[in-house]
């Protein structure tokens, strides 16, 4: 799973400090009120002060590059604290309301300093991908890195998605597999749905046998499989992490793949249709031996009621859905 290049923070820190340029890692750890970015949100700094991600949605980016430039010079970690009631924050452009504190680790040599084989080991893991955690203790500076199975409380926070403090004063860097979207039909409300997905975290994939259809000229760069839905989506095998749209409301490729998600623990399944194709999908199913319960896991007509009417509107209002059901 290729992960979009905005969220390539660890990776981009790594390769700064691997080629002599230098780098630290800045990372949200706790949030109060209103502020813009969640715990686990992440800037990589160089040595010449260039920048990939965010901590604040631009609010205190400035104060937190000049306070790792001091960190690469002075080889200390820091956390930094900034409200509404600081003038610093002010001065720094935290006008947004609400408090942040951030954790500025340089990469390498140094007591307090984060280690490259563990960013290595961390962005390896990315690359897998697979699970990991980054356990930082700001009161000693012991850091570790911690997979799943080895730790409740990491554990507790691999399922919810969620960085964090925890009581004992350590803070839970969650770097979770990328979200997956599996598109099933390669038709023109595929193409800005599964580029808007990227944007958004995800790892697409599209399903659809029609050589004509899922090609790679219209789908440039990415993920085709052009096996019948349902023997594609057991070889995906989708998890809680998954997403799936079905778009071609052709019973033939979109009943199939409906019935292999229904068993599947996908977070999210929406289907392309109007009301009264999705009443007839709903008798074939039921007709098959869907529970009631089961069925109502389908979202359809998929998309949240907009009003959208060009293809990437639809695609909006689909994404939008998805979030709405991941996040709410």
């Amino acid at each position: 799973m290729t992960r979009a290049s905005h969220d390539q923070i660890p990776e981009a820190a790594l390769a700064w400090h691997q080629s002599g340029t230098g780098a630290a890692l800045a990372t949200v750890i706790e949030t109060w009120g209103s502020a813009p970015r969640q715990a686990g949100s992440q800037l990589a700094i160089s040595g010449t002060g260039e920048m990939v991600g965010s901590v604040s949605g631009g609010c205190v980016e400035g104060a937190v590059i000049t306070e790792a430039l001091d960190s690469l010079a002075d080889r200390r970690s820091r956390v930094l604290t900034f409200g509404v009631s600081d003038e610093t924050a002010f001065a720094a452009g935290l006008a947004c309301g609400g408090t942040i504190r951030v954790l500025v680790e340089p990469v390498g040599e140094g007591a307090e300093a984060l280690p490259e084989a563990m960013l290595a080991d961390l962005v390896a893991a990315r690359a897998a991908p697979r699970a990991l955690a980054v356990v930082t203790s700001p009161a000693t500076w012991t850091r570790r890195l911690v997979a799943p199975g080895e730790d409740p409380a990491v554990d507790a926070r691999f399922k919810s998605d969620r960085s964090g403090m925890e009581e004992d004063g350590r803070f839970i860097a969650i770097h979770n597999p990328p979200l997956r979207l599996i598109v099933v039909g390669a038709v023109h409300i595929a193409q800005p749905l599964l580029a808007m997905a990227r944007l958004c975290g995800y790892a697409p994939s599209l399903i659809d046998p029609r050589a004509a259809f899922g090609s790679a000229a219209r789908f440039p760069g990415e993920t085709i499989l052009d096996d019948w839905p349902d023997a594609a989506l057991a070889r995906l095998q989708p998890d809680a992490r998954t997403a799936i749209v079905t778009l071609t409301h052709d019973p033939k490729l979109d009943d199939p793949a409906i019935r292999q998600a229904l068993s599947s623990p996908a977070f999210y399944l929406g289907c392309l249709g109007s009301t009264r194709t999705h009443a007839r999908r709903l008798e074939r199913l039921a007709d098959a031996g869907f529970t009631p319960d089961q069925l109502s896991r389908i979202h359809a007509p998929v998309g949240l009621d907009i009003g959208a009417r060009t293809p990437a509107e639809i695609a909006v209002a689909i994404l939008a859905e998805i979030t709405e059901t991941l996040r709410k």
